[in-house]
């Protein structure tokens, strides 16, 4: 793994405006990726990790600070600008996958490219190469409503690759899928990260996914820290105690 800095956040603020009162997300927040590492974000809910995927991926601005990519300031960048980086460097994969329900997994893919200038030949080519490597060819013409979560979970992965991004950020990937679902794609995430020389970063509660990246940080009352040893085990001990009784986690 190449250490140089994929992403680098200096100082970084975010606060809300709501009924007349500033809610403070975070301040002075400072963070560092390698480039080629797998990090994992967690946190309790309402601790800001969402928020700050988002900033990372350009989909809000931070109230103060600076965020690079390599040496680029893409706070500084104009909103045309900022939709140019995010569509040619970023992917993006969400809790809910979002599929358009009346496509078929193979258009789901190919829909963006086309949508960016890419040629039908070229974007089917991609579309049926990505979907190959999430396992789905013997499910790629099926509309996506008539698909799993998991498989539309997959479908969403291949759509985030298709403009062969360098990061790909994901937002509680498996936090709608059951245990072995959840487990397959995780394992998934793994292969494609080595397979297509990603950085990533996962914001996740499920611990099990979190201790099977790189590096762990857990934002808690606005700071990064690295949580302790024991607190992860005792974390993975309980959430897999949870699922194995068919209960949920948070």
């Amino acid at each position: 793994m190449n250490t140089g800095s994929a992403i680098r956040a200096e100082s970084v603020g975010k606060t809300y405006r709501s009924g007349g009162t500033d809610i403070h997300v975070f301040d002075n927040l400072s963070l560092e990726v390698r480039r080629g590492e797998r990090l994992a974000i967690i946190g309790e809910s309402g601790s800001g990790k969402s928020t700050l995927l988002h900033l990372l991926g350009g989909l809000d601005r931070p109230s103060h600070g600076r965020i690079f990519f390599d040496d680029r300031d893409i706070v500084a960048l104009s909103d045309r600008a900022l939709a140019d980086f995010r569509n040619q460097q970023l992917g993006f994969v969400w809790q809910n996958p979002s599929l358009l329900p009346e496509f078929t997994a193979f258009e789901n893919v190919m829909m963006p490219l086309l949508v960016r200038g890419v040629g039908r030949e070229e974007a089917s080519h991609t579309a049926a190469v990505l979907l190959r490597e999430v396992r789905l060819q013997t499910r790629q013409h099926h509309r996506a409503g008539e698909l799993s979560g998991g498989e539309q979970q997959r479908v969403a992965v291949a759509r985030a690759l298709a403009g062969s991004p360098r990061v790909l950020l994901a937002d509680e990937p498996t936090g709608s899928l059951d245990f072995r679902t959840g487990d397959m794609v995780i394992g998934l995430l793994a292969d494609l990260h080595e397979m297509h020389g990603l950085t990533s970063v996962f914001v996740t509660h499920n611990l099990s996914f979190a201790t099977r990246c790189d590096r762990i940080l857990e934002l808690r009352n606005g700071c990064l820290e690295a949580p302790s040893v024991m607190d992860l085990a005792a974390g993975v001990v309980v959430q897999d105690a949870t699922r194995l009784g068919g209960g949920t986690y948070v």
